[in-house]
């Protein structure tokens, strides 16, 4: 038999499966195979691994899982895992429908947030170089590596674009940014939800001035919606999301939007292709169309109406815990990240003699099995949410129905038991 082409076998797989049978552009649909008359039963593997799983009382955090998928993406991510497709074409189509989609010139699904630091980096330092491509991040002699960065936006990703050999400049007031430009300039990064004396439109403006490109991070800033549309229009070059928190995406998906050149330099950067500073960052067809089904999915929600759900959520918790002596609860919406209502609980110590942390650990250690949000009984976990060792944080939003009142009740148990008479 004749060894088929690389071109021919390449050509041959371009079909592609999308969320609830919506064809990416250009990509026919496939029906998908019977591989049995009837469905497998599943296995719990939680339970044969011995894992535990929790009501998430948390929020969206990477350790805990992240979100959890709404069933139309479930179902679109299952679809997609029955046939094979080219990633590369699949990728093509996916950027091109999300583009439209998200109103920007071009877009990209990576392997999470980080992973669309790493290749949108990248992108900035081997655009029009593709020798510099299989040089990072080791062999940086004539590329130009500085990254300009406000002092208070050095964050815990910093190791997504150092891993792309680049070097942090430092800046702290506006003239400084202005001053901080030479030949070397690669880059000016925003970390979207960090506090600074230097705004969204002056570090856009001024890297405009310059013309080197500016990347946003906005990994955990939906909702509100317009966000996915509204810094790219503002003028960032580069903007990314996490797929995983409020997109309620499969955990292992990112949205790297902007220039279409810049988004064109990071798919060299990435997987599939190899010897690249992203090739382990692999995204799979499950991922790439879960998360744009996820996208069309979060499309047609409402802020206004996911923010009163989660508020009636928290003000059903609140209303359990109202007789408890000295608590006091406060619903609580941060500024930026995980814009969405939060419920507080302070209290005091020296009549309910237990700590935060240790409020947490009860309510972990509990059946079911409750995680609290992290900043609770300590220092704040994200950006805008506030800690203290009296203050126990509920993040409300990825309750499953019905879950707010067990943790209602839960609660309730743990601060009366500590009650001191």
């Amino acid at each position: 038999m004749r060894q088929m082409s690389r071109r021919k076998l390449l050509r041959r797989g371009t079909q592609a499966v999308l969320a609830g049978g919506v064809a990416l552009s250009g990509l026919p649909t496939l029906e998908p195979r019977a591989f049995s008359k009837s469905a497998p039963q599943a296995v719990d593997y939680y339970q044969k691994l011995g894992v535990t799983p929790f009501i998430n009382a948390a929020g969206t955090y990477t350790v805990l899982s992240a979100s959890t998928m709404p069933d139309e993406v479930q179902a679109a991510v299952a679809l997609a895992a029955r046939q094979p497709v080219n990633l590369n074409e699949l990728l093509d189509a996916s950027g091109a429908y999300l583009a439209k989609r998200l109103r920007c010139e071009a877009a990209l699904v990576t392997a999470g947030a980080a992973a669309a630091l790493v290749v949108g980096t990248a992108a900035c330092i081997t655009m029009g170089n593709e020798q510099a491509i299989l040089n990072l991040p080791t062999d940086m002699a004539g590329l130009k590596n500085e990254v300009i960065v406000q002092k208070s936006h050095r964050y815990g990703y910093d190791h997504a674009l150092r891993n792309c050999g680049i070097r942090f400049v430092e800046v702290e007031t506006l003239e400084q940014y202005e001053q901080a430009f030479t030949e070397r300039t690669v880059m000016a990064h925003f970390f979207n939800a960090g506090a600074g004396k230097i705004s969204r439109e002056d570090w856009v403006r001024v890297a405009l001035q310059h013309g080197v490109p500016c990347f946003n991070d906005a990994a955990a800033d939906v909702p509100p919606i317009s966000n996915l549309w509204n810094y790219t229009q503002m003028g960032f070059d580069l903007v990314t999301f996490s797929g995983g928190k409020g997109l309620r995406g499969p955990q292992c998906s990112g949205l790297l939007l902007g220039r279409k050149d810049l988004i064109e330099a990071a798919k060299k950067n990435n997987s599939p292709n190899s010897n690249t500073v992203g090739r382990g960052m692999k995204v799979a067809k499950e991922e790439i169309v879960g998360l744009v089904a996820a996208v069309d999915w979060f499309l047609k929600q409402d802020d206004a109406a996911m923010e009163a759900e989660y508020r009636q959520r928290a003000d059903r918790i609140a209303k359990h815990l109202k007789s408890i002596p000295t608590l006091q609860t406060q619903i609580f919406i941060p500024e930026v990240a995980n814009h969405v209502p939060h419920l507080l609980i302070i209290y005091d110590q020296d009549r309910i003699k237990i700590t935060g942390a240790e409020v947490m650990q009860k309510m972990r250690e509990g059946k079911p099995r409750i995680e609290l949000n992290p900043s609770t009984g300590g220092s704040p976990a994200s950006a805008g949410l506030p800690g203290g060792p009296n203050t126990v944080v509920v993040g409300v939003w990825m309750l499953l129905p019905g879950e707010d009142m067990v943790v209602a009740k839960r609660l309730r148990e743990v601060l009366q038991e500590a009650i001191r008479t």
